[in-house]
Parts: structure tokens; C-alpha cells; sequence
């Protein structure tokens, strides 16, 4: 990731890998509209439930890396490290759609989702040249490869619910330097064509990231939005993999939303507690930073019209890159996710 300003991590890759088997396998195995999980395992302690539909209508993976981490712990006897994961395994996050089969994942996941009443968040994060050579560097080789990874997308989506943050940071790196020049055109062309595409479907919501509140002004990164095609969008993301407060990225996302026809946004909130680390280096605060907390529950009821709803897009407890002594970006890191866990209010 390019120092503080942008995703800090891929949360994709190896997770959405590991939850594709599991969430083809578990279409009967999630909740059934009346808001309840139903038990994910033999022991007692993997039930995972979630939130009433009517507050997040988000799908919860009850055989998501969190709620598997639940299952084990309560089995090891730990059951007070057990419920402190709970707090995470119990919201519905993000699911990143890795490279392999796109088609299948999408397909997967929205099956799930549907027939649990719910809508699939989905993540795409795969953008050419992507992450400046930073811990979550790669994507599709080129243009045609990336092209015929959304066509997957839309096709493993088809008509069911989904709701799709739309390649974190893209923008913002065209606008900070850290993309070269010779790649922007072609990657506004990308970006517009995975809106459209995305948005010819019959139920699909599309929220194109902007950045977030601690990288600069609103105004350096409007017209390239514009460019990207944002007024095809349902609205922007904000925050995504990163720790600025609730009330700083709703200033932020106002500013912004101001200059681009006011269109609403969505929030990650998945880390952000106790807001941005502010010490050590200032080009890796993003990575890993200690003392942080989970945020606002995923919800769409935020009080604020210009806010469509409070998300966790980043996978808690997943970790930002080989920084701190963490593991592979993605990666589960179980420390870190009991920190974030027991940093946070009951």
C-alpha cells in the first residue's frame, strides 16, 4: 500500500480463495430471514447469528475465517478469546473476489446471500498495476484480463442482490503520482466500463472508492472520479482498509459528495475505534497500527442521508502486510484480531 493514504491492504487473494468452497457449500446453511444463524458446527459455541435485516441487510458468511476462528477457540476451551471474536464473526463483511474464477466466486456468494434474504457485499480489487508496488501490488496483467474479470462478476451475479465496492484506491493513486501517467488513461477506461457493466444488472448497487479523509483535499480527486464515471455510480466508498474516524470521513465524504452531484456514500468502519495511529514511521501508520479497535456496527442506519450505511470492508483481523510482525496481507492474524476485538465496546 502507498503510505498512510490508501487500502493498507489486500483482503482478498488466499481468504476469498478458502471462503469460495465454503460459500458454495453453505447456501443452506446461513440465515433464513428470521434474522438468526443457524449452528455452523458441532459445537455449541459456532452458532453465529446476526443483526435484524431491517438495520444491515447485509449477508453474515457463517463459514467465514471469523466464524471458523469462533468454532475453534470455543472447541480449545478458550471461550473468552471465543466470544471477543464473536464481535467480528457476527458482521457482514466484505467478501474480496480474487483473480480464479471470479464467476464462481460471485455466483457463490450472492446464491448464499439470496437465499438467506440478504445482499452479498462484494469487493473487487483487481485493477492493473494496482497498489504501486506495495504490499498488495499485482492485479490483472492488462486491460482485456480485467475486462474479462468483471464480465465474470457480472455474470456470477446475475439477478441476485449485491452490493460491490468498486477497486480501492484506483483513483486515489492516479491523483497522488503513485500511478504512473502512461497507465491512467486506459485505467479510467477500466473503471467506467466495470460501472457500467456492474450497473446493467438488475440488483446490483455500485460504490466507487475515493480515498479517504487523511490523504488530502476532496477537490484534487473530484474531476477523476467524474472521469471514472461516478455519476454512473450509486455513490463513492470512504475509508476502506483504513482507521479515520466516523465523524472525519462523513466530513470528508460531504465535501466530496458536494462536488460530485451529491451523490451518497458508504463508510468503512471496520477498524476505525479509536481512530488513526499517529506514531512511528508516517509512511507505514496504515500497516498494522497497535492500539486500534473495531468501529461502528455495519448497519444503513446511520442518521445522515448523504450516508448509505456503515460497512465492514476490510476484514477485521485480517492483516495489512508483512509489517509489525504481521503476516501476509490477508492473511488471518489472530493476535491482532483479538486486539481489535477487545479494544472495542461490548
Amino acid at each position: 500500500m502507498y503510505g498512510s493514504r490508501g487500502v493498507g491492504a489486500f483482503a482478498g487473494g488466499r481468504a476469498s480463495a478458502v471462503v469460495l468452497g465454503a460459500a458454495l457449500l453453505i447456501t443452506g446453511c446461513s440465515s433464513s430471514g428470521d434474522d438468526k444463524g443457524e449452528d455452523q458446527g458441532e459445537a455449541a459455541g459456532a452458532v453465529i447469528t446476526q443483526q435484524p435485516k431491517e438495520a444491515d441487510p447485509f449477508w453474515v458468511n457463517p463459514d467465514g475465517v471469523a466464524a471458523r476462528k469462533v468454532a475453534e477457540l470455543h472447541k480449545d476451551g478458550k471461550k473468552t478469546e471465543s466470544e471477543q471474536i464473536r464481535k467480528i464473526a457476527e458482521q457482514p463483511v466484505g467478501e474480496w473476489i480474487s483473480p480464479e474464477n471470479p464467476q464462481e466466486q460471485a455466483r457463490g456468494f450472492t446464491e448464499a446471500a439470496d437465499k438467506a434474504g440478504r445482499t452479498a457485499l462484494l469487493v473487487l480489487y483487481n485493477v492493473p498495476h494496482r497498489d504501486c508496488g506495495q504490499y498488495s501490488q499485482g492485479g490483472a496483467a492488462d486491460g482485456n484480463s480485467y475486462r474479462a474479470f468483471v464480465d465474470g462478476v457480472a455474470k456470477g451475479i446475475g439477478d441476485r442482490p449485491a452490493t460491490v465496492i468498486l477497486e480501492p484506491d484506483a483513483v486515489l493513486h492516479l491523483v497522488d503520482g503513485c500511478t504512473p501517467e502512461q497507465f491512467h488513461e486506459e485505467r479510467y477506461d477500466l473503471l467506467k466500463g466495470a460501472i457500467a457493466k456492474l450497473k446493467a444488472l438488475k440488483n446490483t448497487k455500485v460504490y466507487l472508492d475515493a480515498g479517504n479523509a487523511g490523504w488530502g483535499n476532496p477537490d484534487q480527486i473530484h474531476e477523476p472520479l467524474k472521469w471514472a464515471g461516478i455519476d454512473q455510480a450509486d455513490g463513492f466508498s470512504v475509508n476502506v482498509s483504513n482507521f479515520y474516524s466516523t465523524e472525519d470521513s462523513i466530513a470528508y465524504g460531504k465535501q466530496l459528495s458536494a462536488e460530485v452531484g451529491g451523490k451518497p456514500f458508504v463508510i468503512d468502519t471496520s477498524r476505525n475505534g479509536n481512530g488513526p495511529y499517529t506514531e512511528g514511521a508516517a509512511d507505514e501508520r496504515w500497516c498494522n497500527p497497535p492500539g486500534r479497535a473495531l468501529g461502528e456496527t455495519p448497519t444503513v442506519k446511520t442518521a445522515d442521508p448523504l450516508v448509505d450505511a456503515y460497512l465492514w470492508v476490510k476484514r477485521p483481523g485480517e492483516s495489512d502486510g508483512e509489517c509489525k510482525g504481521g503476516p501476509k496481507a490477508g492473511e488471518w492474524w489472530p493476535e491482532y484480531a483479538l486486539k481489535l476485538a477487545q479494544g472495542s465496546t461490548p
